[in-house]
């Protein structure tokens, strides 16, 4: 079974994406911020993480920089989750380490499709 790490400071967010992402057979885990999803993923890194842009303590940008400069073995595909919808933003983010983008609100087909584009679904 694959592994979700799903980072956002929003309960109701996570909630929703763990539903949606256990629908789709995937063993689901959840982080309230960038830090708690890095202790988390040099713990046991997951297949997949569905990351917040916008959250305290470490954002989603400097989460994967952060990733990006670990020691991590296998590195997880990461889809951003954002409510930014600028061209910029989503550059940035690929830049950054990204593989893929999703926009909020987001439905089952909606995210199922992301996953399929980075090798997931």
């Amino acid at each position: 079974m694959k592994t979700c790490l799903v980072v956002d400071d929003s309960k109701v967010i996570r909630k929703v994406a763990r539903h949606i992402l256990e629908t789709l057979n995937f063993r689901v885990s959840e982080a309230g911020d960038g830090r708690e999803a890095l202790d988390a993923c040099l713990v046991s890194a997951p297949d997949v993480v569905l990351l917040d842009w916008n959250m305290p303590v470490m954002s989603g940008m400097d989460f994967l920089r952060a990733l990006r400069d670990s020691a991590i073995p296998t590195r997880p595909k990461v889809v951003f989750c954002t409510t930014e919808n600028g061209m910029a933003h989503i550059r940035a983010a690929i830049e950054a380490g990204a593989d893929e983008y999703v926009m909020k609100p987001f439905d089952r087909e909606t995210l199922e499709s992301k996953l399929q584009i980075v090798g997931m679904a």
